[in-house]
């Protein structure tokens, strides 16, 4: 070969590097980045995805046989004695339940005033809309930062998403973590609840306070299979049956009907989460009526499940299973939770491929039910199921508990390993870090 020619094949290489050199610093400065970087991550999970497709294989929980005992008591629900009206979750160890639920929980009789009746439709003013897409993975900064903006707080979503996901690649952000930075970030309360309706969205509405709940997500991005989304619903009309939502994925003013957001909510167990300044605290209690009480409200999300189990199939069967185990687990009933999610992923087995494989992602609960019936191979392989479906492992919660199933079965150093990672994806989170410390090793 010629020296011209290995001089001009080196001048190409040359500028070849050079050019992409360019464009990598042009791609990070800052404002750039910000609008490229979702669509440069979305592009890398395509190409994982599409040569790793998730949610084909099954789940098969350990140990069930070792349950069957307890699972087929003939047990009687009562109420838990609670000292707060709001439920705060934790992942640290919860306390031996000193009652049984029973599959079938009896609500408490409560007299409820006859409801004053509310306009036939109300459309909120005041919400500041946030694009996620700016950013990414950021529905619940975004969401967040929507609601918060309609009682005057002026951030955007990068200021909710700095304290809620320090690694922007944190793939959730869970609805108690939203309630916790409203309580200490900002000058106004939240309260979450379980088991919601239509009537309890629309009455918050037509009372002057948005909504923000989580639903699936699945026909706006249906080529990316289901996932979980957070919107701000702050309109509702009776005579088109629908809501509008501040959605920061598709946009301002995202009209749909009742019963496509009801359908999509379950997949969240209908959980809801109300902003409020504290001197309308008053309203917001009654609008909740019994729902203020924390055990009612579980009770009554578990009646909701249960009756859903009697009547639905495919998908919306599993979800009404898992929203079943989720509330057996808030009631601290882990027995029948464990119980619960067995049938749940039986249900899952049979599902088409491109199964709600993320699912885990946002309700940790299966972990709490296996983990607390001492079921620890189950916790660290459905672990590892969802690290694998997930082209990015950042699942902070997953990587906590698979470290403390494999402490409970002697393995320090891979407990060890493991909450070390939770905390690469959530830096600074106080559950990861005080485990570290219980095991006398520096976070």
């Amino acid at each position: 070969m010629s020296d011209q020619r290995v001089n001009k094949i080196l001048m190409i290489v040359l500028l070849l590097i050079a050019s992409t050199a360019f464009l990598l610093a042009i791609y990070f400065l800052p404002p750039v980045h910000e609008r490229l970087s979702w669509r440069v991550a979305g592009l890398r999970s395509d190409i994982y995805y599409f040569f790793n497709p998730p949610g084909g294989d099954i789940f098969i929980p350990q140990d069930q046989a070792d349950l069957e005992p307890v699972l087929h008591q003939t047990q009687t629900a009562q109420a838990q004695e609670t000292s707060t009206p709001d439920p705060t979750p934790t992942l640290e160890p919860s306390p031996t339940p000193t009652h049984e639920i029973s599959p079938t929980p009896t609500l408490t009789s409560t007299p409820t005033p006859a409801p004053t009746p509310i306009p036939e439709s109300v459309a909120l003013e005041g919400v500041v809309w946030q694009n996620q897409r700016l950013y990414n993975n950021n529905c619940g900064p975004a969401a967040l930062s929507m609601a918060l903006s309609y009682w005057g707080w002026e951030g955007d979503q990068t200021v909710t998403a700095a304290w809620l996901k320090p690694n922007p690649e944190d793939r959730n952000v869970m609805p108690y973590e939203m309630v916790e930075y409203i309580r200490s970030q900002t000058q106004l309360n939240a309260i979450m609840r379980w088991g919601g309706d239509l009537d309890m969205i629309k009455n918050f509405v037509a009372a002057g306070f948005p909504v923000i709940i989580e639903r699936g997500f699945y026909e706006e991005v249906a080529d990316r299979g289901w996932m979980g989304h957070y919107g701000v619903i702050t309109a509702y009309d009776d005579a088109k049956s629908t809501f509008t939502v501040q959605d920061s994925y598709v946009g301002p003013d995202y009209v749909r009907p009742y019963d496509f957001i009801e359908r999509h909510w379950r997949a969240f167990n209908y959980v809801y989460i109300i902003v409020y300044p504290f001197y309308l605290e008053e309203q917001v209690f009654d609008i909740l009526g019994p729902h203020l009480d924390q055990t009612y409200n579980l009770e009554h999300a578990a009646e909701k499940a249960l009756e859903e189990i009697e009547v639905l199939s495919g998908l919306e069967l599993f979800f009404a299973w898992y929203n079943y185990g989720g509330s057996l687990v808030n009631l601290g009933d882990y027995p029948a939770a464990a119980q619960a999610f067995d049938q749940a992923f039986e249900v899952y087995n049979e599902l088409p491929p491109r199964r709600p494989y993320r699912i885990v992602w946002y309700a940790t609960w299966p972990y709490f039910a296996y983990f607390y019936t001492g079921r620890h191979q189950a916790v660290i392989d459905l672990a590892d199921y969802t690290l694998r479906n997930s082209f990015v492992p950042a699942i902070e919660e997953t990587w906590v508990w698979r470290g403390r199933s494999r402490l409970a079965l002697g393995d320090v150093d891979g407990a060890v390993a493991d909450f070390r990672e939770a905390l690469k994806w959530h830096p600074g989170w106080w559950v990861a870090e005080a485990e570290l410390r219980t095991l006398g090793v520096t976070p």
